[in-house]
């Protein structure tokens, strides 16, 4: 079901650009075209699209450039379209924020699937609106995490995979998770490699440390990882 959802397309090739347009068009969403970084930003901020495809290698701010941008305040859904497919290109996206990754040449079938595999993930985080553990809380719908410190309530500065991760494994603190669970729950149908959890989950255990939360994220030698220690 796509709801008429919009998607930003932002891809400097003009040809590949109109196949990836027609496709989507054909199974109902909606489209705006950005040929360049900056006019990708304008766009985002001005219509608020559902999902952008994001292409690496862009006129005036590369797709990294743009992905780190649109992080600082916003969550919209993120799939790199991109024809770099080593593997730190693909984990320097992720560790952006990117949802998934996509290599050229690609089949456009295979990327309007993953557009809609990404906003299914990304709509089903709302379901619930907030679930607690000790002095952390996490909004489903408002995409945000905070701590609370006595009366001071702190934002954790997450990438949306960081924050999937973290609201995922929230649900069922003490269970500990292998490496596969995570991706498929949180990265599925993307090409993302089983190190990249260990990177996600570092980082957000680094960012809940630095608001004085010490402990969660904990590493069970060959299995995978838990969220709490239970008590």
């Amino acid at each position: 079901m796509t709801e008429n959802s919009l998607i930003l397309i932002v891809e400097d090739e003009t040809q590949i650009a109109q196949i990836l347009e027609a496709y989507l068009i054909r199974e109902g969403y909606r489209t705006v075209c950005a040929s360049d970084g900056e006019t990708a930003l304008q766009h985002h901020a001005r219509l608020s699209p559902d999902l952008v495809l994001l292409d690496v290698r862009l006129p005036r701010l590369s797709g990294f450039d743009v992905l780190a941008q649109l992080r600082q305040s916003s969550r919209t859904p993120v799939i790199m379209v991109t024809a770099l497919a080593e593997d730190i290109d693909k984990l320097s996206g992720l560790r952006l924020g990117a949802d998934d990754y996509v290599v050229k040449p690609f089949n456009p079938q295979e990327v309007v699937a993953r557009v809609g595999a990404v906003l299914r993930r990304s709509r089903a985080m709302g379901t619930e609106a907030v679930r607690r553990y000790d002095d952390i809380e996490v909004n489903f719908s408002a995409y945000t995490a905070v701590v609370q410190n006595g009366e001071q309530r702190q934002l954790v500065p997450l990438t949306l995979s960081e924050f999937r991760i973290l609201a995922y494994m929230i649900r069922w603190p003490t269970h500990v998770f292998q490496r596969a669970d995570i991706l498929d729950a949180c990265l599925p149908e993307s090409d993302a490699l089983a190190r990249t959890v260990d990177m996600h989950i570092s980082n957000v255990r680094r960012k809940l440390e630095e608001l004085g939360k010490v402990g969660y994220f904990s590493a069970i030698r060959g299995v995978g990882y838990r969220f709490a220690t239970p008590q």
